[in-house]
């Protein structure tokens, strides 16, 4: 499916819980049902931004935190993922965190799990958590000389974010690799039903019904019933 050494682990990148699901569930499925080890990390709680500055310290809300990293344990499961980190960074407000912080604890990850490909967030997404994990990913993934680094980079799009997108054309998503998800779709929505507090009724972008839609759209426009898009950021290929 990817040019790499099927022995590498793959690591996702994701701002929020949901997130990797909506960005590449389908594409996880496949690679886990082919032995893949993939690996998960979430920068955010992905729950904070439902509240002002003054509650998050509540108890309430480290009940939904809970709630939510629960939830990401079962769509984990229907994904098959080999495990998942939470790097408990605040939810939609990681331009309150220094990069290097960010950067850095991903660069650990990266030097612990080595994967052959990570998959990351759009830089151009509407969520601005989305953008900061983007600019981290490739820090920490900084091809230097005489240290292991991921041969192989891409970006995924998020339902209810990147399609958000406004301003200059560059922003936008331009997608040039694509998966077949025709086998895999409906694990994808297994999984993302597991956030049941993430969900919306359609036409919410975040619904199982959109999510099938876009999948269609992008397994059409390559000749394919359903299909999950990536930006193609690096490849490197090494003798």
């Amino acid at each position: 499916m990817f040019a790499h050494d099927a022995r590498d682990s793959v690591l996702v990148i994701a701002a929020h819980p949901d997130d990797e699901t909506l960005g590449c569930g389908a594409t996880i499925a496949r690679l886990t049902a082919s032995g893949q080890d993939v690996h998960v990390v979430f920068a955010a709680t992905g729950a904070a931004a439902r509240h002002d500055a003054a509650e998050i310290a509540s108890e309430a809300v480290a009940r939904e935190v809970a709630a939510l990293k629960a939830d990401a344990g079962r769509a984990g499961a229907v994904l098959e993922v080999a495990s998942q980190t939470f790097l408990d960074f605040p939810d939609n407000r990681l331009d309150t965190v220094p990069l290097m912080d960010l950067a850095q604890s991903l660069k650990q990850l990266v030097a612990d799990l080595r994967p052959g490909i990570v998959f990351t967030h759009h830089f151009g997404d509407y969520n601005w958590d989305h953008g900061r994990v983007h600019e981290a990913t490739l820090m920490a993934c900084r091809a230097n000389p005489g240290e292991f680094y991921p041969r192989h980079l891409y970006s995924y799009e998020v339902l209810s974010s990147t399609e958000r997108t406004l301003g200059a054309p560059h922003r936008l998503f331009a997608p040039n690799v694509f998966v077949d998800a025709t086998a895999t779709l409906d694990r994808k929505i297994a999984a993302l039903q597991c956030y049941a507090s993430e969900l919306g009724v359609y036409p919410h972008p975040r619904s199982p019904e959109a999510v099938r839609q876009l999948a269609g759209v992008r397994g059409s426009s390559v000749g394919i019933h359903f299909a999950e898009a990536f930006q193609l950021l690096r490849t490197v290929h090494v003798t």
